[in-house]
């Protein structure tokens, strides 16, 4: 059985590589005593995931991973071990049955949700007026930055990536391409926001939470997006 589970990165945690949490991942199915299925050969692994690595330093409630287990026992006493074994910070939110044909999650990320706050002492002078311009940043036809990369530096239009950006309150939200392709962090968002105004963006002065992850069930110019975690059947 195919289970796709959401699980959410808070507090301290945000500073554990991506890596480093597999592993972690690894043992707590060991610790929660989950009958999770192996490669075969001569090194078998845990069949396991995940959508999207986090970066590090930033908090989620939208991660996902991919396992694949023998279907065998309650999964509502599953999560609640599996949550029993969680280190503070991690928590498992939902799980869901894929279809055996189903792609893994990595291979459907498309979009991803995050919000942006200021950290305390970090916000600009005029904050009203900061959050104001940006919908006339999102104005312009194409929103230039200049990306590093390991063969040099590259002009990038980031504007075909951010398919939205608005204010809620003090907090910032964006939808943002994701994924293999074309994944755009929300730091160079508002690298090239800072750009715009003729500023320099502060290190550290934002607070970059994921709040979701998206596939794509249309096509590249419709554009449905749909939570991976209802591309399955929910586990209630």
């Amino acid at each position: 059985m195919k289970l796709r589970i959401k699980f959410s990165k808070q507090g301290p945690v945000k500073f554990v590589g991506h890596l480093d949490i597999m592993r972690y991942f690894q043992k707590a199915m060991r610790r929660a005593d989950i009958d999770i299925k192996y490669s075969e050969g001569f090194s078998p692994h845990q069949i396991m995931s995940f959508a999207s690595p986090l970066g590090v330093g930033l908090t989620s409630n939208g991660e996902y991973m991919d396992i694949e287990v023998n279907p065998a026992e309650d999964w509502k006493t599953i999560m609640s071990r599996l949550n029993d074994a969680m280190a503070e910070g991690i928590q498992v939110t939902e799980c869901h049955i894929l279809d055996e044909r189903a792609k893994n999650a990595m291979s459907l990320v498309a979009a991803a949700d995050y919000t942006l706050t200021f950290r305390e002492g970090k916000q600009p002078e005029d904050l009203e007026a900061f959050l104001n311009g940006l919908s006339e940043f999102m104005e312009q036809d194409h929103i230039l930055i200049t990306k590093k990369t390991k063969k040099g530096e590259r002009e990038v239009d980031l504007k075909a990536f951010i398919y939205e950006l608005s204010v809620r309150g003090e907090t910032i939200f964006m939808k943002v391409s994701a994924g293999s392709a074309d994944n755009l962090k929300p730091e160079l968002v508002m690298e090239a926001y800072y750009q715009w105004l003729g500023q320099t963006c502060p290190e550290f002065a934002l607070q970059i939470q994921r709040e979701e992850v998206y596939g794509n069930t249309a096509d590249e110019e419709q554009q449905v997006w749909v939570p991976l975690g209802l591309i399955g059947e929910s586990l209630e």
